[in-house]
């Protein structure tokens, strides 16, 4: 397993992070269990989660993920070998995150509830890495960057960057959380909370957690070089298109047991196009002799913006293929063809 940097920390993570969005509702406790133990014997140093998790989001798991993660902690007793990462939703209309029934927003009192029940949740007393899951402002695309500009209304009570790093510098010094990350933010934002934290003395984002796969290459548009230039490198999710990119979803299959077939809430990779570019890249990766699933997860890797590629799994298997791909190369002739496909096909789902 490789290690790389997490921003200017002093904190080295693994370069595959073990994400854990199905844990409670895709997999039991048993079962998130046994993959974190998996992900550890593999060298994965790094976990993320949310306040917010399992996926999809409701009112009656809300909370199960860091849950999961807390009694494995307590039971295996390996807090100080994991950095561990879950987040803080932004701005919605969800009112289940606070006991009051509040609107999710960014104020201190949102931030401090938010941070408290997920420090009881982890059954720990630091989070690694404390991250906005999403802004507190309205912008133009979920994830960062929109292939296109929709306007949007800005709304009167939104909670500035500089307050939120204001509250997050008050979490440092109660020792409550290390490092600040952002996520689902877009070249501005992140500039904006670089700009806050050198002019007002405030704690630097440390990462962008943002989508990235071979049909979201858009963190490579202005936010790339943010990450390359002030060091705040891309944790990568959904670099498998939540599944898309391994193929079997291809001609209207409906796996059993998949995301797809439970929820159907994958349309932001079935927009035009889509299904085109995930034959190709499977096709590439078949040309190739690869797994697709390990071509699409390497390809994310070698980005020398990236930090950690987020990799799910909702069964032991599928885990062992994707942290294989840590150690799978690609060579030129792979990335040329991957190349060709996007520049014939695109960010299909940003």
């Amino acid at each position: 397993m490789d290690y790389r940097r997490l921003g200017r920390t002093e904190l080295d993570v693994s370069a595959v992070c073990l994400g854990t969005m199905t844990y409670g509702e895709q997999n039991t406790e048993r079962e998130g269990h046994a993959q974190m133990d998996v992900a550890l014997e593999h060298g994965v140093n790094f976990f993320d989660t949310a306040e917010l998790y399992p996926i999809p989001p409701n009112r009656e798991t809300q909370g199960r993920t860091e849950r999961i993660i807390g009694t494995w902690f307590k039971a295996r007793r390996t807090r100080d070998k994991v950095i561990l990462a879950t987040k803080v939703v932004g701005r919605t209309d969800m009112d289940w995150f606070r006991k009051d029934g509040s609107l999710g927003r960014l104020t201190r009192q949102q931030i401090e509830e938010a941070v408290n029940r997920s420090l009881k949740n982890l059954q720990t007393d630091y989070i690694d890495l404390y991250q906005v899951h999403w802004s507190d402002r309205n912008i133009s695309g979920f994830g960062g960057n929109p292939t296109r500009w929709v306007d949007v209304e800005p709304v009167e009570d939104e909670n500035s960057i500089e307050s939120t790093l204001e509250v997050m510098q008050d979490l440092v010094k109660a020792g409550k959380i290390r490092h600040v990350g952002i996520s689902n933010e877009s070249s501005w934002g992140t500039m904006r909370y670089i700009t806050a934290a050198e002019r007002y003395g405030l704690p630097r984002v440390a990462s962008i957690q943002n989508a990235y796969s071979l049909i979201n290459r858009t963190f490579e548009v202005n936010l790339a070089e943010v990450a390359l230039r002030e060091n705040v490198g891309l944790l990568a999710y959904s670099s498998l298109a939540q599944g898309y990119l391994t193929g079997k979803y291809q001609n209207g299959a409906l796996p059993a047991g998949a995301r797809k077939t439970l929820f159907n809430r994958l349309q932001r990779y079935e927009k035009p196009g889509a299904a085109e570019a995930v034959a190709d890249y499977v096709k590439v990766a078949a040309d190739a002799g690869l797994d697709p699933a390990q071509m699409a997860i390497a390809f994310a890797l070698s980005r020398s913006f990236m930090t950690s590629v987020i990799i799910g799994a909702t069964t032991l298997q599928q885990l062992a293929n994707n942290l294989a791909a840590a150690d799978v190369q690609l060579g030129k002739e792979v990335l040329d063809a991957i190349d060709a496909v996007h520049q014939l096909r695109g960010n299909t789902s940003p």
